[in-house]
């Protein structure tokens, strides 16, 4: 802390605490301003400020903090005044619900994190997916391409296009080896990639192109005003086909995981209650 951190602090409450009376220590914390019963300390402010922040930056990040901490605490203290008691009551069992749920969540979470085996082998993942085929129907236009976007006054374009369309072993090398010319680009067409994901990475592309998009084996040449986009199709899956088990195996991998997550949080709530009563820590009186 900067050493005229103190004096901006005590600044400050010259200014907004004139008049709180004599700070009640309830603990051997430096205490900054009291509203009531409840107390703010040097601690808790403390981390607001480091050593490249300057003085007057300083100055109006404490008194903007300390101001929202009063606030807020003089409301609490009217609505606790204020409110009914059963309102207050089912607020304060929300609170509880609440934090037993972070508690008991970070725990499992973290013992299950430890224990849960990851690895998932290939025939796992084509069992679900051969019992569970219906649940894995396209909801969207998938295609596999590859695209090279380059600067209209390329000079070499109609070589680029040939090798582009070839696209035979050697071909894909030389294009690899001539990427710095490109703005931007991908050769793997093996891959299925979603068609939203083509409209925004091909600027000319649009919606009425969709039938050349979906279109396999197809080569496009669009254009802009400073660009080019050499586009070729490999092959196509229309919306509300089957997904193909390469698609879907993230998805799928995910559920696995899930699936073996949710037994374990089961086996750990079973063991700790078995493990309670064997302790005669738990007990349920008739």
């Amino acid at each position: 802390m900067k050493k005229y951190f103190p004096g901006i602090v005590f600044g400050l409450l010259a200014l907004l605490v004139t008049g709180c009376g004599y700070f009640e220590q309830s603990d051997d914390r430096k205490v900054i301003v009291r509203v009531n019963d409840s107390y703010l300390y040097e601690e808790d402010i403390a981390a607001l400020i480091n050593e490249d922040t300057s003085p007057e930056d300083s100055s109006i990040i404490v008194s903007s903090y300390i101001t929202r901490w009063a606030t807020q605490q003089l409301l609490i203290d009217r609505a606790e005044l204020n409110l009914p008691e059963a309102q207050q009551n089912d607020f304060n069992g929300l609170v509880d619900n609440y934090r037993n749920e972070l508690y008991t969540n970070a725990y499992t979470e973290a013992v299950v994190s430890r224990d849960l085996d990851t690895s998932l082998n290939k025939s796992e993942v084509e069992e679900y997916y051969e019992q569970n085929k219906e649940n894995f129907i396209l909801n969207e236009d998938l295609v596999k391409l590859r695209y090279i976007n380059l600067a209209k006054n390329s000079n070499n374009l109609d070589e680029l296009e040939t090798k582009f369309r070839r696209f035979n072993e050697k071909d894909q090398q030389e294009l690899i080896d001539m990427a710095l010319q490109f703005k931007n680009y991908s050769l793997n067409d093996s891959v299925w990639v979603k068609t939203k994901s083509v409209y925004n990475k091909i600027g000319p592309l649009s919606a009425d192109d969709r039938s050349s998009l979906l279109k396999k084996s197809n080569f496009m040449e669009l254009q802009d005003s400073l660009n080019v986009y050499l586009v070729y199709v490999n092959d196509v899956l229309s919306r509300n086909e089957q997904a193909p088990l390469e698609y879907a195996s993230a998805t799928i991998r995910e559920i696995l995981l899930n699936k073996r997550k949710q037994a374990l949080i089961k086996e750990l709530e079973k063991d700790i209650t078995k493990d309670a009563i064997k302790n005669n820590e738990f007990e349920i009186y008739n």
